[in-house]
This record gives structure tokens, sequence and C-alpha cells, in this order.
């Protein structure tokens, strides 16, 4: 067998008995370089044959050529398996002949460096990759994500200019850890909007930890289009809210009036609804969010914005229809449709039975399909319907430039009730 043992910087010393009796019966040692000097003081008067392991793909071929009953062992950092050349290994020697014993990754050890568990972190290496993938984690909202970066590609400045650029800078602790493990390791908050320290180290991992937005003036805060950043959303659904780009197109679509009556079916984080009172403040706002915890989150984010709806339901939206609305709310103005999933067209059919001449209702839709169940509803109760797909793209960071990554698209109908 070929054993391949995962270590830490201080290594050999620092690994444990039985892998150091490994080390001890072999009769090859492959290292990385860094390891060597310690490597050689550690043996002693022992005198294996000592390769070097810094190209795996040569040392691959090189362990190939071996007798099958040489003791070898190769040492590798952390878990070989992971994003080490445990994979090549298993290429190109088989995994009959491999014995894989593996140390903390460089992931586990910025976590317990932070002190935050980890079973809950999502993470994404850039090595080598396009960078689009961390503005996809990004839109998700996730509570916890690892990057390794990749200094080729703009390290630790490319994830801050990403985060940024998603709107998530203010919502979200980076942490920057460099060589871990070694004697020169650092680990270091950056508080959002400050520059990135001069002197990083190449070999750096990045944790972005979720964290709950500080409230700012409502008074200070633009009329609308707000950052994603800004709204506490579901701790089980981060990412489920509408971006900020839909968000000005669906406010633009309502048409609001100065006064009236707004529904908001499906309301999520409020986000919508909640920019229109910042927009009307003279308007009734009745929001529905079916979701366990909705009610609150959208008071809670009403209380950031500096609004107050009319009403904040927590309950399935067709069940408000059938009994139970509050009187001063039962027929709308406007009307937001951005829920109702299966039920949507039932859904759709009881609003608009109530929507008021000269009403306006917006559906913001994901698939074709759905297009096809709702136009004809509409254009059957006398509507007018505009049809419009919104693609927007964010800028993000590309080494030192900006590509355009785009987000899901999203087609809008809008039905206008005659006068």
């Amino acid at each position: 067998m070929i054993d391949v043992i995962g270590t830490d910087a201080g290594a050999p010393s620092s690994l444990p008995v039985p892998q150091q009796t490994l080390l001890q019966a072999a009769e090859v040692i492959a290292a990385p370089q860094r390891l060597q000097a310690a490597l050689q003081a550690w043996l002693g008067d022992a005198r294996p044959e000592l390769i070097r392991s810094d190209d795996p793909r040569a040392l691959a071929d090189a362990l190939q050529s071996r007798p099958s009953d040489q003791p070898v062992v190769v040492l590798a950092s952390g878990d070989p398996l992971w994003f080490g050349l445990g994979r090549i290994l298993c290429d190109r020697i088989g995994v009959k002949r491999l014995r894989f014993h593996p140390a903390p990754t460089s992931l586990q050890l910025a976590f317990a460096r932070i002190g935050r568990p980890w079973q809950d972190a999502d993470w994404v290496s850039l090595h080598g990759r396009n960078p689009e993938i961390l503005a996809s984690a990004l839109q998700k909202r996730p509570a916890a994500l690892a990057v390794l970066t990749d200094p080729n590609q703009g390290g630790a400045s490319s994830v801050q200019r990403m985060l940024r650029s998603s709107g998530l800078e203010t919502s979200t602790d980076l942490w920057l850890c460099e060589n871990l493990g070694h004697a020169d390791e650092r680990v270091q908050l950056i508080t959002p909007g400050t520059a990135l320290p001069a002197d990083l180290h190449p070999l750096l991992i990045a944790l972005l930890i979720a964290r709950e937005p500080a409230a700012q003036d409502p008074h200070q805060l633009p009329l609308f289009g707000l950052d994603d950043g800004l709204y506490l959303q579901h701790s089980d659904h981060p990412g489920l809210m509408t971006k900020r780009e839909v968000r000005i197109q669906l406010l633009a679509e309502l048409a609001l009036p100065k006064q009236g009556v707004l529904w908001d079916l499906g309301a999520g984080t409020g986000s919508v609804g909640l920019e229109a009172l910042r927009l009307r403040p003279e308007l009734q706002l009745l929001a529905v969010e079916r979701r366990a915890g909705g009610a609150q989150l959208i008071q809670r984010n009403a209380q950031r914005l500096g609004v107050n709806p009319a009403a904040v339901l927590e309950t399935d939206a067709t069940a408000v229809l059938n009994g139970g609305l509050p009187s001063h709310l039962s027929q709308p103005d406007r009307v937001l449709l951005g829920g109702g999933g299966a039920q949507r067209e039932r859904l759709l059919q009881d609003v608009l039975a109530r929507l008021r001449s000269g009403g306006v209702v917006v559906i913001p839709l994901a698939s074709i399909e759905a297009l096809a169940n709702v136009r004809p509803l509409l254009e059957n109760a006398g509507l007018a319907v505009r049809v419009q797909q919104l693609q927007a793209w964010r800028g993000q960071p590309l080494g030192d430039g900006t590509r355009l990554a785009p987000m899901n698209p999203t087609l809008i109908v809008t039905g206008t009730k005659p006068a």
C-alpha cells in the first residue's frame, strides 16, 4: 500500500503516533519541498529515499514504477482528498493501492479559528474557475460560505468586490484566514467599506458569514430600489426574495395611485409592498405570506423601513380571499400576485372578482408554462394585458476587469381592468 498522510504545518513532529510509525518504516517518502528540511531533521540517522511531491502528476508516474511490496508514504496538506493530490493519485495509480490518513482541511481550520459551527456552511473554489460560481452562490444568501481564493483571479479583492456588487457587504462578515496552521497565521475581520490589507498572503481562505444587517435611519434610505442586503430574510430560505432589479420594475408596473388598497399576495420578505408604501404612504397595504414566521419578518422589515402596513397575515392567500378580509381592504386597487404555486389560477380568479374598476394586477412568473395559464384568465376577464421579460445582469469582478453575470430572467404579466 501507498500511505497518503495528511499533515498540518507542524509535520512530521505533529503527526499522530500511528502515522509517525508509518513514516519510520517507509523506504520511500514523498513530501513537498517546504517539508523536506523538517522531515530530514526528524528522521535523524534513518535515510529513506526522499522525493518531492509538488507536482502530483509527476509523483504519480514515479510511484507507479515502484515495487508493490515497497513501503511508500506520501505527505500532503490537510485532507489529500479535498482539493489535494488524492484525486490525481486515485486516477493514475488506482484506489486499491492507496490508503488515506486525512488531517483537518483549511475549511475546518478556518471555522475553528473564528469559533463557528460549520455544518450549515457552503463552499466554492475559485482556483482556475469562473468567478461566476461565487456570484451564483451569493444570490442564495448562504448563512456561511467559505471561498478558496485564487491569487491569479484577484484573490481576496475579487471576493470583496463581488460581495459589494451583490449588495450584501453590510449584511455579511468577511473573515480572511491566511496561512492557516503556520507560524505566521493571521485571521482578521474586514470592516465593510474598508480597503484590504496590502500584505495579504496568497494562501488564503475567505469566510462570508451572514448577519442581521444593522438598522438604518429610514429617512436616510433611498426612496425605493433598496439593496437586497438591507432586508431581513427567512433563515431557512435566505435567498428567497424579489431582487432589487425586479422589484423596481414591479413597482413601475403597479402604477401606484396616491391612495387606495394594495394587496401583496405571497409577500415573502414584504420588499415590494413595503417599498410601495415608501413611494405612496397613504396606500393601505395588505401583505399575505404563508411561510411560518412570515408575518413577523414582514413587520420587522416594515419597522426598518419606517412604514406601516394596514394588515400582515400569515396564512394561505386563498383562505384569506374566501373569508376573513377586513371590509376596508376587501376590494383592491392594485394587486401583486407573487405566490400561489399550483393554486395560482384559482387565486387569480378570486383576485379578478374583487379588483376595482381601473385596477391593476401584476404577476411575476418564472416559466412560460405559467404564462400560458394566467394570460387567458386575464384576457377573458376583459383586462388589457401586457407581457414582458426582465433580464438583468450584475457586474462582477473578473481579474482586473468586470464581467456581467446574468440573473434569473423574470416574466412579468400586467393586467389592467377597464375603468
